[in-house]
């Protein structure tokens, strides 16, 4: 080591920039061999000669005193023992200062953490009593697929201020059956008609959602785990008046409406088809109407599809949400939510799905059932083999339906296989360039020769579609029109498309000014054949009835051939 070196480690050991301090005899010592940090020869030291203030610097530097933190000489290195002693007693009452204070900062904050998820435990708790918790049966492993029961609870101010506030008083507008599957990421949404028939014991013959004013939570479980077969491990109730709230938070549920839903009177709603961004008060009016499709038939099923795609929604939202939101949207959460489950568990399940394919992996379906009018009231009675059938698909993790028509709602009410990040809007969807095979297509025989109109309905319903056939309005038209309508589905000008395309015709699909009628069972369509169905068959579910049972159909047939 040069001299220059020397001097620069030892002005910046001892505090001084001035050569001259370090001498030859320093120079001697820097050169002296090293052995752990110390001098080989420490006979110019003497450990007896280090001071009760040495012996607690070196304690505060691990318990040994470094003679290279010395100076060459007693007499040079007193005032820097003095300023090192002072610094490390400083830095050392500092560090116990900021410790102490980190502690308790840290005690506080553990304590209001706990107090918060506490307050959010006791809000999603509120309500749940032993005799529900003695209904829900946990899984066998803890990874297993479980079931869960969604009730939607519609306690409207009018009702409580003209019934009261007693659970006596509510029935379930909504019952799904949940199955939550974690370990392969999928889940099921089965509605469960409110009017579906079943036998209550004491209670005798009711409509299943009467559960809820004979025993609560408790007894819902009880009927609805009887009627599918199944354990439910899990609970939640949504209070319908608070659902809102959780909507906004959001800022808004994106679905995409088949058809336009306009039912002003009774859901204060008026929404257009095609893909849109609902606000919290749309998203209810959405889940509560039922009217709007009183021409479709029972208002209650197209309402139940839309209350299962605006939970698809929801959990889209929620899935593709930072993660960091979370904890903040179960409190809010917890306003309008009654559940079983914690905010850790909530939390927990999140985090599980947080992969999930939200177009493939979201199956709704709802119980078979058929229309029937006994002692003076309406009820759903299940039809049991299809909805055993149903049941054994879901249990297995496939999708309820094992065709996709089975689903008559299909193409009129909400699908929860709706895109989620879609930005098409409703004109976009219209105006598609991509042709689409699906659809109900209401073919017209505009000329002298019978059978034309039959022909390409039976085309276009091998090709997917659902096609009927009749006559137009005259038999002179000379050229063929294919006209669709915006109203009836966002997908019109694609499936136009694909009319043309499977057809073989070289026509561009015009949208439709009115010329056309729209209703595809009344005005303009003339049947070649009426045949009424069998009397064995009424009131049974069209897709459960077999071609072999189907007169309507064997009809059909004839005269084809």
């Amino acid at each position: 080591m040069s001299s220059e070196e020397q001097d620069r480690l030892s002005s910046e050991r001892y505090g001084t920039s001035n050569r001259s301090t370090a001498s030859s005899e320093a120079r001697g010592l820097h050169s002296t061999p090293l052995v752990q940090g110390r001098h080989a020869d420490a006979s110019a030291y003497s450990r007896t000669s280090h001071t009760a203030a040495d012996a607690h610097a070196a304690h505060l530097r691990g318990g040994e005193i470094n003679e290279m933190d010395h100076a060459a000489s007693r007499a040079d290195g007193v005032d820097y023992y003095v300023s090192k002693r002072k610094q490390a007693k400083r830095s050392h009452r500092v560090l116990k200062v900021v410790v102490i204070s980190l502690v308790a900062v840290l005690a506080v904050a553990g304590a209001a953490f706990a107090w918060y998820v506490n307050n959010i435990n006791s809000k999603l708790s509120e309500g749940i009593d032993s005799s529900l918790l003695n209904q829900l049966v946990a899984p066998t492993k803890t990874d297993d697929p479980f079931y869960m029961l969604l009730l939607g609870v519609d306690q409207d101010e009018e009702r409580t201020e003209e019934w009261g506030a007693d659970q006596s008083n509510y029935r379930t507008d909504s019952i799904i059956l949940a199955r939550i599957d974690p370990p392969n990421k999928k889940v099921t949404l089965i509605s469960i008609p409110r009017d579906t028939m079943v036998d209550m014991g004491e209670h005798g013959t009711q409509k299943i959602n009467a559960a809820y004013s004979f025993g609560g939570a408790a007894y819902m479980v009880e009927q609805v785990s009887k009627l599918a077969g199944v354990n439910i491990s899990h609970y939640a109730e949504l209070n319908f008046e608070e659902f809102t709230s959780i909507v906004d938070t959001l800022g808004g549920v994106e679905v995409t409406l088949p058809v336009a839903v306009s039912d002003m009177e009774y859901a204060d709603i008026d929404l257009p088809a095609g893909t849109q961004t609902l606000n919290g008060a749309e998203a209810l009016g959405l889940c509560r109407s039922r009217h709007a499709y009183d021409a479709y038939g029972g208002g209650d099923f197209y309402r139940s599809a839309n209350q299962r795609m605006v939970i698809a929604a929801i959990i889209r939202k929620v899935l593709s949400s930072d993660a960091s939101t979370w904890p903040s949207l179960i409190s809010k959460l917890a306003d309008s939510v009654t559940t079983d489950l914690s905010a850790t568990d909530i939390l927990s399940l999140a985090n599980q799905f947080k992969d999930l394919d939200t177009e493939n992996d979201i199956y709704s379906g709802s119980v078979p059932t058929t229309s029937t009018y006994t002692n003076n009231l309406w009820y759903e009675v299940v039809d049991e083999d299809a909805w055993k059938t149903m049941m054994e698909r879901t249990d297995a993790g496939e999708t309820p339906y094992s065709d996709s028509s089975q689903d008559f709602t299909s193409g009129v009410a909400g699908s929860v296989s709706t895109s989620a990040g879609s930005s098409e809007s409703s004109e976009d969807a219209t105006t598609s360039s991509d042709p689409v095979y699906s659809g109900a297509v209401l073919v017209l025989n505009g000329t002298p020769t019978q059978g034309l109109a039959s022909s390409a309905a039976n085309v276009l319903t091998q090709a997917g579609f659902s096609a009927i056939a009749g006559n137009a309005d005259s038999t002179s038209h000379t050229s063929t029109t294919i006209a669709y309508n915006t109203s009836k589905t966002s997908s019109a000008l694609g499936e136009a498309k694909g009319v043309a395309e499977k057809l073989g015709l070289s026509v561009t699909p015009t949208e439709n000014p009115g010329t056309y009628s729209d209703n595809y069972d009344g005005v303009g369509i003339v049947p070649d054949r009426e045949v009424e169905l069998d009397e064995s068959l009424h009131g049974k579910s069209l897709y459960v009835i077999t071609d072999e049972e189907d007169n309507q159909l064997a009809a059909a047939y004839d005269i084809l051939k």
